[in-house]
């Protein structure tokens, strides 16, 4: 039964089937910022639908707000699902202006939070990843309920939520005299060395590290799946090394989210994750509207390289004169103490 206030109702789902529509359609229309939710989201209706079984284990929660003279909204929908290396931190997508009232938005996530306090055990939700204002609000509600507090360091990744559409894609040429240069699909020949440039990645992205069986395990999914594409170096002396990895592990119909970019220690300050990442972003505008990716605040080397490419409103400008569509996002992780890790 959907829980009700005065203006707002919140439902959970436990199959993809039960979802109404107009929370499809909320997504689909919010598609960027649902890059963490709408990719999984259709890929488990995919399942369920081909094998006529639910997915068990995953949990979507819905806010939607009643309008006394017009249809019902969906303010937030939240995430608590798995992935093929684990579970998901919970994700929240909203579709919220920035002028609703701090009551209001304090009121919807508080009985989300609820919510989902009496639908998952308490040690399943070990970070949450949203908006930054929203990440707060709802941890501070889900430590009221299960008194379990924030980690020691619990702001496990702040970023910039930022795309690149065909209009802002910068093309550029950039050789590399007296090396070979090729960028393409990792092949199942890559994969020690994309598993190498994997746990160098999680390495650098505490607290989710990978052991080296992890590592290649990822590189496996990564390869079988078409999601990894590799900025390979020709050297006469040492034959063919990658220098660097982009994945896409989340795409929907209009939009395509690089999730990961490393480069070796070796091959840094050559252009490699520029040269790499211009070139996968071109190749998915011919099929996506935009794409997405996440840059993180302590990195402005990242937010450098990803504006050349076209990313928009990471320059000096843009710091003085928001873009829409770019905004903060925080994951605030639990005391591990109290809670499993999963990996994302």
């Amino acid at each position: 039964m959907p829980s009700a206030t005065v203006d707002f109702t919140v439902q959970k789902y436990e199959s993809t089937h039960a979802i109404p529509g107009t929370v499809w359609n909320t997504l689909r229309g919010y598609a960027r910022d649902a890059n963490v939710l709408l990719p999984n989201l259709e890929k488990i209706n995919a399942l369920e639908r081909s094998s006529g079984r639910f997915v068990p284990g995953q949990l979507w929660i819905t806010c939607t707000t009643v309008h006394p003279n017009a249809p019902p909204s969906v303010d937030f929908v939240l995430g608590c699902t798995d992935g093929a290396l684990g579970p998901y931190p919970i994700f929240i997508v909203s579709t919220l202006s920035h002028q609703i009232s701090f009551d209001a938005l304090r009121c919807r996530l508080r009985s989300m939070a609820y919510t989902l306090h009496l639908s998952v055990p308490s040690s399943r939700v070990y970070s949450i990843f949203a908006q930054e204002t929203i990440t707060r609000l709802f941890a501070t509600n889900w430590t009221e309920f299960t008194s379990i507090p924030l980690a020691p360091s619990p702001e496990y990744y702040a970023a910039r939520i930022t795309y690149c559409t065909k209009a802002t894609y910068k093309d550029r040429h950039m050789p590399l005299p007296g090396l070979g240069v090729e960028l393409r699909l990792a092949t199942p020949a890559d994969a020690h060395q994309v598993a190498d440039l994997c746990h160098g990645f999680a390495a650098e992205s505490e607290p989710f590290t990978l052991t080296e069986e992890g590592a290649l395990r990822e590189a496996n999914l990564l390869f079988h799946s078409g999601q990894v594409w590799v900025h390979v170096m020709h050297d006469l002396d040492q034959g063919f090394q990658i220098a660097s990895i982009v994945a896409v592990t989340r795409s929907s119909d209009r939009v395509a989210t690089i999730t990961k970019v490393y480069t070796s220690p070796r091959w840094r300050k050559m252009g490699c994750a520029e040269r790499l990442t211009r070139s996968v972003v071109a190749h998915l505008l011919q099929f996506k509207e935009s794409v997405v990716l996440y840059v993180a605040n302590a990195n402005p080397a990242a937010a450098k390289v990803y504006s050349r490419v076209g990313f928009v409103g990471l320059d000096e400008e843009s710091q003085s004169k928001p873009v829409a569509g770019v905004d903060r996002w925080l994951e605030l992780g639990f005391d591990r103490k109290y809670v499993r890790l999963g990996h994302w």
